[in-house]
């Protein structure tokens, strides 16, 4: 082992200074919110997949659930869970979480979350049977899932339901039927249970253009960034050749995502986002700038996104946004945000 000289180790002190300071700094943002220097509040929440993991959300400043992976407990077992065991697992995160809110998605498994007990081969999953398509086709499933959602949520209020890779108003009916069958059966079942929010997640392009019709039938929507770009890229994001092609930067991506956040705001209608991009301190940025108020992120991405939304000014950052929205590259739009971030880091700026 080479010993490293004075100087070496003089500059790894002062980087582990550094960063030790930087986490103080974040870790005293926990229970501040998440407001812009104009005034403007932004709702942080925490995306889960065990109940193990509310207390990672909890910790880091975390106002809710913004998604509840619920295939993550299935995915423990070695066969479909039962109705009584899933209203455990779902109740101790909704109990964790209360009087926050919990956004608990249905079944989401397919391209690559496959349960071991339930294996489904497709030449191409990454666009197949995944989400509320599988669960539609098994309605049993879906039926005792959203069953033991709510019986989970009996006595506490903070559930709210929402349903992935949706493509046609069809699918959102069909799981109304299925939801108000199950809210039936709670009250013969002398159930006391608050009828839940339901949402739709805005992740196939197909739904960005049925916004108005699939308004009529949720309460809110959330963006899906991930799949989003995946599919408006045509990119499987899990294939080695082309992974790299998969960049949320994309000029039409980003007016992809300013067009659902209009008809959104133009409807009504909460839109929130829980993709990869929420949990980017720049991006987050974007997001707000668009008109986003409700970002869902990893835990340990919540402070470092607080800590950028308190330190910017709503009207700049919009101004900023009206510029990239005209950028015709990906790596234009990168250059521009790297240079806006290297002005606001100068000390002379």
């Amino acid at each position: 082992m080479v010993k490293p000289d004075t100087h070496a180790l003089a500059a790894v002190r002062r980087l582990q200074q550094i960063e030790q300071a930087r986490s103080a700094r974040l870790d005293a943002l926990r229970d501040e919110p998440a407001v812009t220097l104009d005034g403007t509040l932004i709702t942080l929440q925490a995306n889960v997949g065990l109940a193990s993991d509310t207390a990672g959300a909890q910790a880091s400043g975390a106002t809710g659930v913004g998604l509840y992976r619920s295939e993550f407990a299935s995915m423990m077992c070695e066969s479909f869970p039962s109705e009584d065991e899933q209203v455990v697992a779902y109740r101790q995160v909704l109990q964790s979480i209360a009087p926050a809110p919990v956004t608990m998605r249905t079944l989401d498994v397919g391209s690559v979350k496959s349960l071991p007990y339930f294996p489904v081969k497709e030449d191409n999953p990454a666009p197949g049977w995944r989400g509320i398509r599988m669960t539609l086709d098994h309605p049993a499933l879906l039926s005792t899932q959203m069953r033991a959602m709510l019986r989970a949520s009996v006595d506490l209020g903070n559930l709210r339901l929402l349903l992935p890779t949706v493509s046609s108003v069809d699918e959102v009916d069909h799981a109304r039927e299925i939801l108000e069958r199950a809210m039936v059966e709670m009250r013969q079942e002398s159930r006391e249970v608050a009828r839940p929010e339901l949402g739709v997640m805005l992740e196939v392009p197909a739904a960005l253009y049925q916004i108005e019709a699939l308004a009529k039938r949720c309460d809110f929507f959330s963006l899906g960034t991930n799949d989003l770009t995946q599919y408006l890229l045509a990119v499987d994001r899990n294939n080695a050749r082309v992974a790299s092609r998969h960049d949320s930067s994309h000029p039409a991506v980003l007016r992809a995502l300013r067009f659902a956040v209009k008809e959104c705001q133009r409807l009504n209608k909460p839109v929130s986002v829980c993709g990869d991009m929420a949990g980017e301190p720049v991006a987050a940025a974007l997001l707000v700038a668009m008109g986003v108020r409700f970002l869902s992120m990893a835990p340990p991405n919540l402070p470092p996104v607080k800590a950028a939304i308190r330190s910017m000014a709503l009207a700049g950052a919009v101004e900023q946004l009206g510029q990239i929205l005209q950028l015709e590259t990906a790596a234009a739009v990168r250059a521009h945000v790297s240079t806006v971030a290297a002005d606001r880091a100068d000390p002379r700026g």
